[in-house]
């Protein structure tokens, strides 16, 4: 075990150190794919019919109070599609807790209904577990473990996860696919999405219109996570980077492959307490704003350097160690940017870091994609594109975490079609909403035409800004005062030049 972190500032990457994991980096994260199985009419029109159930008998209030007052209380219809998704369960628990835990996306509001979902779902019983592990896995649990606690650690939508030991004494969790989750998971997502479009019919409003622009990566992700061997991978990729890179604060956890398969994974045990969990923390005696500084540091460096970063570090799966340590858990999903939105990152890094025309590149891209729909609905040139983006990111990449807000950001181009309307963004109102949905249903229908998807929030870009977004969270805890920009020589690193001196060798030409 390494020593415990000691009191300091974060540690550069060098690039040597960087060469070295470019070279593990060229090894995807991801190897494996599970196609869902077909499903029946007999189970399709069993699953409609309880979800029918549910919604009227959650909607039906909810129903009756709109037609009476002519509007739809956002206080009304949030709880409502909370209380049916914990009723139906499985994969719409698992697409409440997407909802949950982005409140940059959603509104803190509509985010903070829904964390209920978060970290929950029914038990299993201990001899349906037993008996799976030991199909899995070909022997008897007890060939397998040494212990084996039927209690579980954990449960999720789709998994549950038990503390175990092996028999050469090592603390391990074992992760256990819900038994059946595949059948399930196949009828209700196609069920979901027309529900979801009704929402949006119902409301109005763009919390719903978000919900239903994640569906298609949210099917992709289920896909992914239904097969353990993709976790167990990532976890391995993701080790082998921080085994190169001088960031020894951060721990992922060891993969234990022969007790582990597609439906059964085995990995090193992570004893620690939730990033924000203050008081904890504090009583550690660590400088964990260093710690936590460190974290950002490796998403960001992933991310930059290769596209690909873990896709949830909300607080349970960041666990502050009593060593000063923070173990990064739950790699079932793993963000991977397309080349534009990787593109669309590091550039807004440059400009960050002092290139000015990497401005002009980030608003090419934006032209080059949504161009059609930015002229329809905002009316603007290129100069006047340029100078919004700007006005947009630079403050939000520059300013120390106290004074950053992700959750503006994303919404300022919302808010700059509604006023271009003539749409005030804040009327609350239910034909107000009405109004900029319509003009957002104008701005689709043009990208349709185009054959791009510009007004949808892919599920990179989500991902990415969800992520962001936490870390955001993680900086006001800890990092008040600091930028991350006030390590320039880490992102110089990262990027694998200087933008900077890119500007001065472009000009001297």
């Amino acid at each position: 075990m390494p020593p415990p972190a000691q009191t300091g500032t974060a540690i550069a990457i060098s690039t040597e150190e960087l060469e070295a994991a470019d070279a593990v980096a060229l090894d995807p994260p991801y190897l494996f794919g599970r196609r869902l199985p077909a499903t029946t009419v007999a189970e399709r029109t069993r699953r409609a019919a309880a979800m029918g159930a549910v919604v009227a008998r959650r909607f039906g209030p909810v129903l009756a109070h709109g037609a009476r007052h002519r509007q739809v209380n956002t206080h009304d219809w949030v709880p409502a599609l909370r209380h049916t998704f914990e009723d139906l369960g499985t994969t719409f628990l698992k697409f409440g807790q997407l909802v949950g835990s982005a409140p940059g996306v959603f509104g803190e509001g509509v985010a903070a209904e829904f964390r209920s979902c978060l970290d929950t779902g029914p038990a299993v019983p201990a001899d349906e577990v037993r008996a799976l592990i030991e199909d899995q896995l070909g022997r008897s649990l007890e060939d397998a473990f040494a212990t084996f606690d039927p209690e579980p650690i954990g449960r999720a939508s789709i998994a549950v996860v038990h503390r175990a030991t092996t028999h050469e004494g090592d603390e391990v969790a074992v992760k256990v696919l819900r038994p059946g989750v595949d059948r399930r998971v196949a009828v209700d997502l196609d069920l979901l999405q027309p529900l979801l479009a009704k929402v949006v019919e119902f409301t109005g409003e763009q919390a719903a219109v978000s919900m239903l622009q994640q569906f298609d990566g949210f099917r992709l992700q289920l896909g992914e996570e239904l097969d353990l061997r993709n976790e167990a991978r990532a976890m391995d990729h993701f080790r082998d980077l921080l085994g190169v890179v001088d960031l020894p604060m951060v721990t992922v956890p060891m993969v234990y492959p022969n007790l582990s398969n597609g439906r059964v994974l085995t990995m090193e045990f992570i004893d620690g307490v939730p990033v924000d969990d203050l008081a904890t923390i504090d009583g550690y005696g660590t400088d964990a704003g260093a710690v936590v500084q460190q974290v950002v540091q490796a998403f960001l460096l992933t991310a930059l350097r290769w596209g690909t970063f873990h896709g949830d570090v909300h607080a349970g799966n960041l666990l502050f160690r009593p060593d000063g340590r923070i173990g990064v858990i739950d790699w079932g999903i793993v963000g991977r940017l397309d080349p534009d939105t990787h593109l669309l990152f590091r550039k807004m890094i440059e400009a960050a870091l002092g290139d000015e025309t990497a401005w002009t590149d980030i608003a090419a891209v934006f032209k080059r994609n949504y161009g059609d729909v930015i002229e329809a609905a905002l009316g603007w040139d290129d100069d006047g594109l340029t100078a919004f983006i700007k006005m947009m990111i630079q403050p939000v990449l520059t300013q120390p975490f106290g004074q950053v807000s992700l959750a503006d950001l994303i919404l300022a181009p919302q808010r700059a079609v509604a006023e271009a309307s003539g749409i005030d963004p804040a009327d609350g109102s239910f034909k107000a909403r009405i109004q900029r949905l319509n003009e957002q249903r104008k701005a689709r229908k043009l990208v349709e035409t185009e054959g791009a998807v510009a007004t949808d929030f892919d599920r990179a870009t989500f991902l990415l800004s969800k992520q962001l977004m936490y870390f955001e969270r993680y900086g006001k805890m800890y990092m008040r005062d600091v930028s991350l920009f006030d390590d320039r020589e880490f992102f110089v690193t990262a990027l694998g030049h200087d933008p900077a001196e890119a500007k001065t060798e472009d000009a001297g030409q």
